[in-house]
């Protein structure tokens, strides 16, 4: 078998949608894994949907990633142009489009807009619903027709020339042999009046010349493979290896929509999300890998992907899984590396001069995305109101007048104090437990209590007492006596 040649081949018409990552992640990983080429290849024929920004969007998702091309528009590797609207300028395919019609394999059309959509208000089933074929009207132009129509400048299409009878099969690597009615093959048109090719005819062309042996897409495109094979036959050329996958939905099982909220790579990327956590959970959107296991590097990722392990049932965009996945490798950063994210997220909420890396490494352990930070953190800068009940936790044997107790008898010995360091703050509260006989959470809770305000806080009492420092600490604490007293009241 000749060498694996896999391709990415987006358009530049917006954000880089999660489906769209999986199709450039499993192009690449198949290329990787057989050691092949992984080619990089900008199809820009939607004129009126290109955007400029988005050919931006897809090169950083594209580094961020780690998905490196190695040919593409700015590394030729022989196959070039690598963009199509470059390939165009060179004619290709009107070329290879006039040579379908000299095979009788296509046709041009020069019907109008109207009467194409006059066709489709009359051609409807009987619940009303369109049906999208073209009737083939122009295919019985004669050849005098057509040259005069082309010389007077008539607007045209060129449509492929499906047959009405009989079938059409063709292999997918995931749904096997698949049989299809040559009477519900549409004659799709390969080049638009524009001048333009179509996505799908200029996906063949270029495949084909740029020798591309496994084109991986979603299962939507199903029942156009019928029509991309019909191509490759009348042109003579070798059928590339189809590699359909499975759709993503959302958590109610309907398709993963932009109204999700996380159906992009940008959009995962502003809640907090790390990119090789999203390329892991991406990579597991449809395919299972053989060990009993959820997370893996992408070099890991390149040694065992098999796409014959590829799905056919849908793929569940699970966002709790996906959080998951992103707090585990959150655990596993670096610490200079996490501190780039982590910092100015403390920074929105933290003023005050505290020390930001320790309070960073409090929550590190505990959030999922990087906004999390920012409701565990939100007490450091000013003690929030709490009420008197927080001080009673049944497991902790605490209430009232118990945890009034334990505040008025540690804040004497925290005030008098000089050094205010972690070690110190422990050493005392131990003495304390020891003394009086106590459970650990009989004092800590209580003295956590009041120096957060919350029920739930990155760390315990001693950390944050640190952090906040004996003057901000003496001071809430006093305040969570007053709480307590006005409460025993």
């Amino acid at each position: 078998m000749s060498k694996i040649r896999t391709r990415f081949a987006p358009s530049p018409t917006g954000k880089m949608h999660v489906g769209n990552l999986r199709t450039a992640l499993y192009e690449y990983l198949i290329a990787k894994h057989a050691g092949g080429t992984f080619v990089l290849r900008i199809e820009d024929t939607d004129q009126e949907r290109y955007d400029p920004e988005a050919l931006s969007v897809i090169y950083e998702t594209m580094k961020l990633t780690g998905l490196e091309h190695d040919e593409g528009p700015d590394k030729d590797g022989g196959y070039g142009p690598y963009v199509q609207s470059e390939r165009m300028k060179t004619g290709v395919y009107l070329d290879y489009a006039k040579q379908l019609v000299e095979k009788g394999e296509a046709y041009y059309c020069f019907c109008t807009k109207e009467r194409l959509e006059s066709l489709r208000a009359s051609d409807k089933t009987e619940d009303g619903k369109e049906i999208a074929k073209y009737d083939k009207h122009c295919l019985h132009l004669s050849k005098e027709e057509v040259e005069k129509n082309l010389a007077a400048g008539m607007p045209y299409v060129i449509r492929q020339n499906n047959p009405v009878t009989g079938t059409t099969t063709f292999h997918d690597a995931i749904y096997g042999d698949i049989t299809v009615e040559n009477e519900e093959l549409d004659d799709m048109i390969l080049i638009k009046t524009d001048g333009y090719p179509t996505y799908n005819f200029a996906n063949v062309v270029d495949d084909h010349l740029q020798e591309i042996t496994h084109v991986v897409r979603g299962n939507e495109y199903l029942s156009s493979a019928p029509k991309y094979n019909r191509l490759y036959e009348a042109f003579g050329w070798t059928v590339p290896e189809y590699v359909h996958c499975p759709i993503i939905t959302d958590e109610n099982h309907k398709k993963l929509a932009k109204r999700s909220g996380h159906s992009s790579v940008e959009d995962l990327l502003d809640q907090g999300f790390l990119p090789e956590a999203i390329v892991n959970f991406v990579a597991l959107l449809g395919w299972s890998p053989s060990e009993d296991r959820e997370i893996y590097s992408l070099k890991e990722l390149e040694e065992i992907f098999d796409y014959h392990h590829i799905n056919k049932a849908p793929a569940v965009f699970d966002i709790t899984k996906a959080k998951w996945m992103n707090g585990e490798y959150i655990k596993a950063m670096d610490g200079e590396r996490y501190l780039e994210y982590a910092l100015p997220v403390i920074r929105e909420v933290v003023k005050k001069d505290y020390d930001l890396e320790k309070i960073a490494e409090l929550v590190k352990t505990r959030i999922e995305v990087f906004p999390d930070i920012k409701e565990k953190i939100d007490f450091f800068d000013e003690l929030p109101e709490y009420d008197a009940s927080m001080y009673t936790h049944k497991k902790m044997k605490t209430n009232s007048e118990n945890s009034l107790k334990v505040l008025k008898d540690l804040l004497p010995l925290l005030e008098k104090q000089k050094e205010f360091s972690i070690d110190v703050i422990e050493a005392i509260c131990k003495e304390y437990i020891a003394k009086h006989e106590l459970k650990n959470g009989r004092v800590l809770w209580p003295l956590r209590t009041a120096v957060s305000g919350k029920q739930m806080t990155p760390g315990g009492a001693y950390e944050l007492m640190e952090i906040l420092g004996k003057e901000e600490s003496i001071a809430r604490i006093r305040k969570g006596i007053e709480i307590l007293e006005a409460d025993l009241a």
